[in-house]
């Protein structure tokens, strides 16, 4: 990844995520007035003068709290620290310079990174207040007036943290990269798996549910590709749900999916299937998207040699509607069958992005309505002239008939089964379209 990281640090409830959003061009990252919200990494792309760079979003730092959230937290906001190329510190001139601003400075100074200081939440117009003077005390150079919210100041602020980029190294391409969504309800282990696959502390861990809240990007390239791993929030029933904030994470996960190539269902095997999982899994099945149902903490079930077996006959009665999806009994605690997954990952977008002749479904259907009749109703029979795919993701088949009252869910479930069989179309869903002569 040649392009420059910038991370944008500072205590809590300065406006790291406002400042975020309005530099990446969108609201991907929760905003709410309560401190705390953003707690893992989160990232975005940023153009400026024709350049582009990574911005990532990080918690509020609190260098002296003992709290297990927070001082995950502060572990997120190093790594950024660690891997970005320039800082960008936030504070906040309504409530002027206090002292975590001062150890949080400290904290950067050591870093050698290139720090730029904003100074938000200017929203006035005219000269800067009094506050705002304050802040040279950090020893960080001249601050820069920013208003989040409005957009004012962010050009200087990008012309200063673009001035220490080196842009005359080539940049790779991106090549193929996998949207790979990772769901579930809360506490299935949906961001321990993240951080076993990129091996390092990706997304806080926590057995306190709804600990992950924004959606959390991580590129991850290895043996078997390219590949954007989506951590979400766990999605819980409605009647659960209590605050705002959750709602906006639940909003997120769903776009999430709506992104993703293929989704990765997690199950907790220690509760066994539970009727919020398939819930879960009909938002990735109706948004059309591929689909591998991951049974997560395999290793702590006790065993039999007939655990699995009772195990996956569970999951074919409550996934009856996603048959389609293959199953996968992993470990993301010991990274037990994470090859597997991959595999199954790179199997599933292939046939969700697969595109079949219309000369080979013609010949498929041929042979299909021989072995088993067209249904008839009062003496007047389905005849089914063609079909055709008319799209990818998932794979959309078009068929043109006689009369379409007369092509039963029951027929077209049978072809759909030979459109499978015979072109190995494995974890994505596919979509039938029916078409009477004549109809455009």
């Amino acid at each position: 990844m040649n392009k420059p990281v910038i991370a944008i640090v500072g205590r809590p409830n300065v406006g790291k995520s406002t400042l975020f959003n309005k530099l990446i061009g969108q609201r991907l990252s929760i905003v709410d007035d309560t401190p705390g919200v953003t707690r893992d990494r989160i990232y975005g792309e940023t153009e400026w003068c024709g350049k582009t760079a990574f911005v990532v979003d990080t918690g509020g730092i609190e260098p002296k709290s003992d709290d297990v959230i927070l001082v995950q937290m502060r572990r997120q906001a190093q790594l950024a620290i660690d891997t970005a190329n320039a800082i960008i510190l936030v504070t906040d001139c309504k409530t002027g310079m206090v002292a975590t601003d001062m150890d949080v400075a400290q904290m950067l100074q050591k870093s050698g990174k290139p720090v730029v200081l904003c100074v938000n939440k200017c929203d006035g117009v005219g000269e800067p207040s009094a506050e705002f003077y304050e802040f040279y005390n950090l020893g960080l150079g001249d601050p820069i007036q920013v208003s989040a919210v409005h957009g004012h100041g962010t050009g200087d602020l990008l012309d200063q943290v673009f001035a220490s980029f080196d842009y005359n190294a080539d940049e790779e391409e991106d090549g193929t990269i996998i949207n790979v969504a990772v769901i579930g309800k809360p506490n299935a282990g949906k961001s321990s798996l993240v951080n076993k696959i990129t091996n390092e502390e990706r997304c806080i861990v926590s057995d306190i549910a709804g600990t992950t809240r924004d959606t959390i990007d991580t590129l991850v390239e290895n043996k078997y590709g390219k590949f954007n791993f989506t951590d979400t929030a766990g999605l819980r029933r409605q009647s659960k749900i209590y605050d705002n904030i959750e709602k906006y994470s639940i909003l997120r996960a769903k776009m999430a999916i709506e992104r993703s190539d293929v989704c990765v269902i997690m199950i907790d095997a220690t509760e066994g299937v539970t009727e919020q999982d398939t819930k879960v899994a009909g938002l990735a099945h109706e948004a059309g998207r591929a689909c591998i149902i991951a049974v997560n903490k395999w290793d702590a079930i006790e065993k039999s040699d007939k655990t699995m077996q009772e195990f996956r006959k569970k999951l074919d009665a409550d996934f009856a509607f996603m048959s389609y999806a293959p199953q996968v009994f992993i470990s993301a605690k010991t990274g037990m069958r994470i090859d597997k997954l991959f595999e199954y990952i790179v199997s599933c977008n292939d046939s969700a992005n697969r595109r079949i002749r219309t000369g080979m479904l013609n010949e498929l259907l041929a042979q299909a309505t021989t072995r088993v009749q067209p249904p008839s109703d009062k003496g007047k029979r389905l005849k089914i002239f063609y079909m055709t795919q008319a799209s990818v993701k998932p794979p959309t088949f078009v068929f043109f008939c006689n009369n379409a009252q007369l092509f039963h869910f029951s027929y077209q479930r049978y072809l759909e089964n030979r459109i499978r069989e015979a072109f190995a179309l494995e974890g994505t869903p596919i979509k039938i379209v029916i078409r009477e002569r004549g109809e455009k």
